[in-house]
């Protein structure tokens, strides 16, 4: 299967994750009752699911081995649509599996990942072979499961084609890869945990420290983002040009130097094909680049425009997924020909469709609420 214009390309984890939840508080030491879900993950797999269930069609670089946990994500990749040209698939390898134990409330509890595969097995070689896809390519977007070489190899493929690059962190110890690439990243999408360790990696140093959670009771968003402004303006300084922070039910800050409307995709690396399509003109008719809504701005000055955009109410069933599909909505806008400021609008409607199911990515999105949650 060819690579499509207008398509954005995928590097990172390809992952099954292991659910379980208890269905009373739990004891240590002993077993507790609960469910038990197989679910498919890593974050660099749930953004291209999510772009592929808004009618994108994604072009996936990863690696899975030939154990139950490939085949069953290799299945489910087939079933979709989508390319398996760019995943390397070999006996050697142990396809990446995360458990993750969760609390009554949802919360991730505690958690073990074997993902070392991703490293050793999605190497710079691996991925010179899909060069060309980034051709036609709006975006090339990579997750920090990559080693550094293969990291800095993707970066400056794309470089060379001209290809913008999504940096997402995927962890706090795995942020800090952005060190070697921060000059190749266009686009950031930390939480404010990777957002800490980001800006301490790329000055050097330990003086940014991670928010308190005596410090964010009874906060305002204005004071938060200005105890934050320090470390977002580190990314900014060193190049990346827009930063999404991101803060669960806090919503997110959109921060770049100056007015973020330059951040527009050209036309002709843009496909507005199918559920996307309608996704474009909806989104152009109700929330035209001139008229925009439902957001606040932090700051506006002459080298820094911030804004913040709410979380919208939703009834959660599981948090797990919410941050990756606000960066797939986010993207595949942006692919479609949305401006940056419309695609964040969009990729939180996309998040709040996410944390009412139990599966990372829904089986389906709805257009009609997906807009309808955007101009409630």
């Amino acid at each position: 299967m060819e690579h499509g214009d207008g398509e954005a390309v995928i590097i990172g984890g390809m992952v099954l994750d292991i659910h379980a939840t208890p269905s009373m508080l739990a004891n240590p030491g002993t077993t507790t009752p609960g469910k038990v879900y197989y679910v498919q993950g890593g974050v660099a797999r749930n953004v291209a699911e999510c772009m592929s269930k808004l009618g994108a069609k994604p072009y996936m670089i990863s690696a899975l081995g030939f154990d139950m946990a490939g085949n069953l994500l290799l299945n489910q990749w087939k079933s979709a649509g989508l390319s398996i040209e760019g995943i390397l698939k070999d006996k050697d390898i142990e396809t990446p599996v995360v458990c993750n134990i969760f609390d009554v409330n949802g919360e991730v509890a505690a958690g073990v990942a074997s993902v070392e595969a991703f490293e050793k097995y999605l190497t710079p070689d691996w991925i010179f072979r899909f060069k060309n896809t980034l051709l036609s390519a709006p975006v090339l977007m990579v997750d920090a499961n990559l080693s550094h070489p293969s990291l800095e190899a993707a970066c400056k493929m794309a470089i060379d084609m001209e290809c913008p690059v999504w940096f997402e962190p995927v962890s706090v110890t795995k942020s800090r890869r952005i060190s070697s690439i921060v000059e190749y990243v266009t686009f950031a999408s930390p939480n404010e945990d990777e957002l800490i360790a980001m800006a301490n990696a790329l000055s050097g140093s330990d003086e940014f420290h991670p928010l308190k959670e005596s410090q964010k009771k009874n906060i305002s968003v204005l004071s938060l983002f200005q105890m934050l402004k320090p470390a977002i303006w580190v990314l900014l300084e060193k190049g990346i040009k827009v930063v999404l922070v991101t803060f669960g039910s806090n919503g997110v800050f959109l921060c770049n130097k100056g007015w973020p409307r330059q951040f527009k995709m050209p036309a002709e690396k843009t496909n507005q094909c199918g559920f996307r399509g309608q996704l474009f003109k909806t989104v152009m008719q109700k929330c035209p680049p001139s008229r925009y809504s439902g957001f606040s701005e932090l700051d506006r000055s002459s080298h820094l425009f911030a804004v913040h955009f709410p979380s919208l109410p939703a009834s959660v069933v599981r948090l797990t997924g919410a941050g990756d599909c606000l960066v797939g909505g986010t993207l595949t806008s942006i692919c479609a020909g949305l401006d940056i400021m419309q695609s964040v609008s969009v990729g939180i409607a996309v998040a709040k469709a996410v944390v009412e199911v139990e599966a990372n990515v829904p089986s389906t999105f709805s257009l009609s609420a997906i807009t309808a949650s955007m101009w409630k």
